[in-house]
């Protein structure tokens, strides 16, 4: 059994390095072209097949409430970055996908956004401390996720 001591001190340095980088990127981010929030929208349909995915797997991958994210592909929408459409295997979901201009913009975003990546995660760790600190965040995000999606449970509070 792990000491409560030293997972409570291990949770508060994770806690705080995320903040501390996540406040670094968000000085250097391009918030003039995209929002973060939009960006990690963007970032998950770039990942998938055809730059589409189901609008209910895109909720499991982002970091935002439902209606928040619902709103704003209505916004991405509108800016002409994606497209909605009836899912055709289920007539309540909905398919969204990344627009050649959509796409064109995450790219020279993502572009920026590594390089500040790079020097923010990157500038004091070597390149097999971060492949341990990815193999060690993984692990602790599967053995707390929902085992038949591979996600985070929604019933954790």
């Amino acid at each position: 059994m792990t000491d409560r001591a030293i997972a409570v001190a291990a949770w508060e340095s994770l806690f705080r390095a995320q903040v501390t980088v996540m406040r670094a990127l968000a000085d250097t981010f391009p918030s003039e072209l995209i929002s973060l929030n939009e960006y990690d929208v963007l970032f998950n349909i770039s990942r998938s097949p055809g730059r589409r995915l189901r609008l209910k797997d895109l909720n499991r991958s982002v970091l935002i409430s439902q209606p928040s994210v619902s709103r704003m592909l209505d916004r991405l929408a509108a800016r002409g970055l994606v497209t909605k459409t009836p899912d055709p295997d289920d007539g309540r979901g909905t398919i969204v996908a990344m627009t050649e201009e959509g796409f064109s913009l995450y790219r020279g975003v993502a572009l920026q956004h590594i390089v500040a990546i790079e020097r923010n995660v990157g500038a004091e760790l070597d390149d097999d401390e971060l492949v341990e600190l990815t193999d060690l965040c993984k692990r602790m995000r599967l053995a707390i996720a929902d085992p038949l999606v591979g996600e985070p449970s929604d019933t954790a509070s």
